[in-house]
């Protein structure tokens, strides 16, 4: 007996299939089409849902940004944060390691940052990283120390998307850069999601 599946869990199957289709092939690059056929579902399901592509992969880059605001959130729930101590530092660097396992995550966001072009994916992504800045300034760090722990993040982004941790061997300039920017949390993003 086959279960029919809510509606809020079609969407959650479309939402994660248009995660994989635009993490591969951007805003531009991708039609409700190929999120439909990544879903397992008709096109017209697809509108239906979410009206345009547009509401679409706001919806996705959103979830992207508030994932990592989330994580972070955690870290500084979990425990007391003091901004001068390294291993606080190091825990809500974790975090972020973690997600950067994920690599649909990380290429929404990477696609979405790059498509200034079209306002409202200009402004989603502005209110993401504002809102990933105001939660890591909520450590009680000054504003150049959360821009620099955001700016690491944004390397890593950077390192992963041209996936440089893949190809240590062919360029020793890259490896170097690489295995610099990861430090310890390089074997951790080098090893098999399991």
């Amino acid at each position: 007996m086959k279960v029919r599946m809510s509606g809020d869990d079609r969407r959650e199957l479309v939402l994660a299939a248009a995660t994989r289709a635009f993490s591969r092939g951007g805003y531009a690059g991708t039609s409700t089409d190929a999120v439909a056929k990544e879903a397992g579902v008709s096109q017209p399901y697809v509108v239906r849902i979410f009206g345009t592509k547009l509401a679409l992969f706001l919806e996705v880059l959103e979830r992207s940004c508030d994932r990592i605001r989330e994580a972070f959130e955690a870290v500084l729930a979990e425990a007391p944060f003091d901004p001068d101590d390294d291993d606080d530092w190091s825990r809500l660097g974790l975090a972020y390691t973690e997600l950067l396992r994920d690599r649909d995550l990380l290429m929404v966001m990477m696609h979405g940052f790059s498509a200034g072009d079209v306002d409202e994916i200009a402004r989603c992504s502005r209110q993401g990283m504002s809102r990933i800045f105001a939660t890591v300034r909520a450590t009680g760090c000054p504003d150049e120390r959360a821009q620099e722990f955001i700016a690491q993040g944004m390397l890593l982004n950077v390192m992963l998307s041209m996936r440089a941790t893949e190809h240590l061997d062919e360029d020793a300039d890259l490896a170097a850069l690489t295995t610099c920017a990861f430090g310890d949390a390089l074997p951790f993003v080098l090893s098999p999601i399991s």
